[in-house]
C-alpha cells in the first residue's frame, strides 16, 4: 500500500503556487469589501491530473486511525485541485459534533459504516444538568479533546515538511458547535421547556459551556498557532474574524428568547476568540437582526434560504457589508433580477 508520505508529496508536487496565490489574492478581495461584481463565484485557472489514485477513507475509520484522517482531509484538498473549483483548501480535525459532549461524558452515537457520516452523541438528559453545572469546566483532553489535538499537532507538523501545503493548505477550527447547540445536545429536547421552567439553570450551563469553549479554543490555539491574519478559512470559505458559531437550535426560539439566551454567550465568543461568522441551518430570518447586531460578527452562512424572508436576511447582512458565504446560487440570481442589490458581498459556490 503507498504510505501516507508518498500521498503528501504528490499533493505536494501538484499544487501550483501562481494559480493559488491568484486565487487567495481574489478571496481577499472579497473579504476586505474589494470586490466589485455582483457575485463571487471563485475557479481555479486550471485543473490537476492526478499521478496517483487518491484511497477513499470512511468516516468511521478517521475516526479510529490519525493516517486514515491525514489521507481523508488531504484527500479532499487533492480532489479540489482536480476539479478546478475555487474554494480555499483546508483541513480540520473531523470530529464532528460530539466533540465539545464528549468533554462532559456524553457516549458518542456512531453511525453505521454504510452511511458515510460523522458520530453524533447522546445527551446527558435534564436531571444531570445541575451536577453537569456544579463540576465546572472538564479535562481538555476528555472525550475526543485528545484525538482532536493530536490531529492538529498532526496537521502542523505536515505543513512544516511540505511547504506548499504549508502555504496553500489551511487549518480551521474544529466543529465546536455554539453554546445554544451544545446546551442542547447535553440537555436533550426538555432544554426546550426547561427554558422557562428553570432559567437560572440553563443560563449557568451555557456560561460553563461558553467557558469550557474559549478554553478548548485556546489549546487549539496552542497546538496548531495562528496563520498570522485577521481571517479563517472555515469549509474552504475565507471570512474576517478566527470562528464559525453554529446558532442551528435558534430557529425553534423566538426573538426575545434569542436576546437572552444566545446572543450573550456568542457575543462572548466574539469578543474573547478574535469575532468571525455564524452558521444557522433552517429559518433565522426572526433572528438576524440581533444576529448581525453583535461587534465583531462579518459574514453569515445560511443553507436554507428557501425558508427564510431573504428581503429580511438582505437588510442585514449584505446591506451592512456582512458577507453571505456558500449561499445558493439560485437565490442570489433571483435577486439580481428584481433588482435586489447585493453589494458584492455574496459568494455562491
Amino acid at each position: 500500500m503507498t504510505s501516507v508520505e508518498a500521498y503528501l508529496e504528490e499533493l505536494e508536487n501538484r499544487i501550483d503556487p501562481a494559480v493559488e496565490d491568484r486565487l487567495l489574492a481574489e478571496w481577499e478581495a472579497f473579504t476586505e469589501g474589494r470586490f466589485e461584481g455582483d457575485i463571487f463565484s471563485p475557479k481555479r485557472v486550471n485543473q490537476v491530473e492526478a499521478g496517483i489514485e487518491w484511497p477513499q477513507v470512511s468516516v468511521n475509520r478517521a475516526q479510529n486511525d490519525l493516517d486514515a484522517m491525514v489521507l481523508q482531509q488531504y484527500g479532499a484538498c487533492f480532489d479540489q485541485l482536480a476539479s478546478g473549483v475555487g474554494s480555499l483548501m483546508t483541513v480540520r480535525a473531523n470530529y464532528g459534533t460530539a466533540i465539545m459532549p464528549s468533554l462532559f461524558g456524553a457516549e458518542l452515537f456512531v453511525m453505521d459504516e454504510e452511511l458515510n457520516t460523522l458520530q453524533t452523541s447522546k445527551p446527558l438528559g435534564a436531571g444531570a444538568m445541575e451536577d453537569l453545572a456544579e463540576k465546572g469546566g472538564p479535562d481538555m483532553r476528555a472525550g475526543l479533546g485528545t484525538s482532536v489535538l493530536d490531529a492538529g499537532q498532526r496537521f502542523v507538523q505536515i505543513s512544516a515538511e511540505y511547504p506548499k501545503i504549508g502555504k496553500y493548505i489551511h487549518m480551521y477550527h474544529p466543529d465546536m458547535q455554539g453554546p445554544m447547540d451544545l446546551c442542547e445536545m447535553l440537555w436533550g429536547s426538555e432544554m426546550f421547556v426547561d427554558l422557562i421552567d428553570r432559567p437560572a439553570l440553563v443560563h449557568r450551563v451555557l456560561e460553563l459551556l461558553t467557558e469550557t469553549y474559549v478554553r478548548f479554543m485556546r489549546e487549539w490555539d496552542d497546538v496548531v498557532g495562528t496563520n498570522g491574519k485577521d481571517w479563517a478559512a472555515h469549509w474552504s470559505m475565507m471570512h474576517k474574524g478566527k470562528i464559525m458559531i453554529r446558532t442551528d437550535s435558534g430557529m425553534n426560539l423566538s426573538p426575545e428568547i434569542y436576546d437572552d439566551f444566545i446572543r450573550p454567550y456568542d457575543q462572548r465568543l466574539l469578543d474573547e476568540l478574535g469575532g468571525g461568522a455564524v452558521h444557522f441551518c433552517g429559518r433565522g430570518s426572526h433572528y438576524i437582526a440581533s444576529t448581525c447586531g453583535m461587534d465583531w460578527i462579518h459574514a453569515i452562512q445560511l443553507s436554507q434560504p428557501h425558508l427564510n424572508e431573504m428581503e429580511t436576511i438582505y437588510r442585514n447582512t449584505v446591506d451592512k457589508g456582512i458577507k453571505l458565504l456558500g449561499f445558493s446560487s439560485e437565490h442570489a440570481q433571483e435577486a439580481l433580477a428584481a433588482g435586489r442589490r447585493l453589494h458584492g458581498c455574496v459568494h455562491c459556490h
